[in-house]
């Protein structure tokens, strides 16, 4: 938020809170005729103050704001200042006291809040260079193994081999392709100040370009799908979106182990457009459940061939394309076998099932 906009925003609050606190003095004095407690609407007003903004000047300014209130509407003689009362003098003190604790309680919470924050985001990014570093270090030693054995050993390999090498070097290069452009959209929607630009895309048309891009990759294999019969229409990043379920697909097939049918279910629940996607493979291990969206997978038990390893970057990039749609992405795995990714997200408010 702008220095602006939290001065707006702290003026905001501040006003608000005073003049309701006033019209209640105000019922509790005429209309109910109990004076005694008018101090404490005050007292509980500048509370409120010190909690909701930022800093201590609002909940200083609230408590002289008060006392002057006080003094003048809610104090004999009427609309009339009089600082000779000791009662005055000794709420404007206990205010004062109060807004100071409280501003300093919450400006030390918020600051823990945003240092936690910062470690959370700190541990992620150390988490994608780890396993980016692992990631890609198998298929480009494979792209420069590969094309070094082409040129110093041109002649003297068949036909075969050498298209073998170059469809591997092609392989390695589209599998680079897609971890940039995965890391570039972590890069873009964690950078500051950014704002998501959602534009309203028909269900249908999103499908059939993740269908098609999927099929690209993957010629022999298929999906199916379970549709809502009527258009939907959902405000979003499309861009983003096909690449999230475009990942979540490429997952199953690469780490899916005894997958034989991936499918993906479309369904309306609550306003919302709820996307599952599904496998009949083996499942996730139990122990990655955990921190399946964070980059950060185990090297452990992991076999040596990083590329075909590596499911943490893609749904890393999931979970931050969904966080940044306002949404959430969960895993887990059926009790029929086979794993689930499920995640929803807004549709148009002229949309009726």
């Amino acid at each position: 938020m702008t220095r602006l906009g939290g001065i707006i925003k702290n003026t905001a609050i501040t006003l608000s809170v005073m003049v309701l606190s006033f019209l209640v003095s105000i019922v509790l004095k005429d209309v109910l005729v109990i004076q005694e407690h008018v101090t404490t609407v005050f007292v509980f007003a500048v509370f409120l103050i010190s909690l909701l903004t930022d800093g201590y000047v609002w909940g200083v300014v609230a408590t002289l704001v008060g006392m002057l209130a006080v003094n003048y509407a809610f104090t004999f003689p009427y609309f009339a200042f009089n600082f000779t009362i000791p009662e005055n003098v000794f709420s404007a003190i206990v205010m004062l006291i109060i807004s100071l604790l409280t501003s300093t309680l919450t400006t030390k919470l918020k600051t823990w809040e945003m240092l936690k924050k910062e470690g959370e985001v700190e541990i992620m990014r150390a988490n994608l260079l780890r396993a980016v570093s692992h990631d890609l270090r198998t298929p480009l030693t494979t792209i420069y193994g590969s094309s070094s054995a082409i040129l110093e050993n041109y002649a003297s390999l068949s036909d075969y081999q050498k298209e073998r090498m170059i469809a591997g070097i092609k392989e390695d290069s589209e599998w680079l392709i897609r971890m940039v452009e995965n890391l570039l959209s972590v890069t873009k929607l964690e950078g500051e100040g950014l704002k998501l630009i959602k534009s309203p895309t028909v269900l249908d048309e999103l499908i059939d370009a993740v269908y098609l891009k999927f099929k690209k990759r993957y010629p022999d294999k298929t999906v199916s799908f379970d549709l809502p019969e009527d258009m939907v229409i959902i405000p979003m990043d499309a861009i983003l979106i096909e690449q999230v379920l475009v990942n979540i697909l490429d997952n199953a097939v690469q780490h899916a182990k005894g997958m034989t049918r991936i499918s993906m279910r479309v369904y309306i629940e609550d306003k919302r457009a709820v996307f599952e996607i599904s496998d009949d493979g083996a499942g996730i291990e139990r122990d990655r459940l955990a921190d399946i969206f964070t980059g950060h997978i185990s090297s452990v038990t992991d076999p040596s061939d990083n590329r075909k390893r590596n499911a943490g970057i893609g749904l890393s990039v999931c979970a931050t394309i969904i966080k940044a749609h306002g949404s959430e992405i969960t895993a887990e795995n059926k009790k029929n076998g086979g794993a689930l990714f499920r995640f929803a997200l807004d549709i148009e408010e002229t949309y009726e099932q």
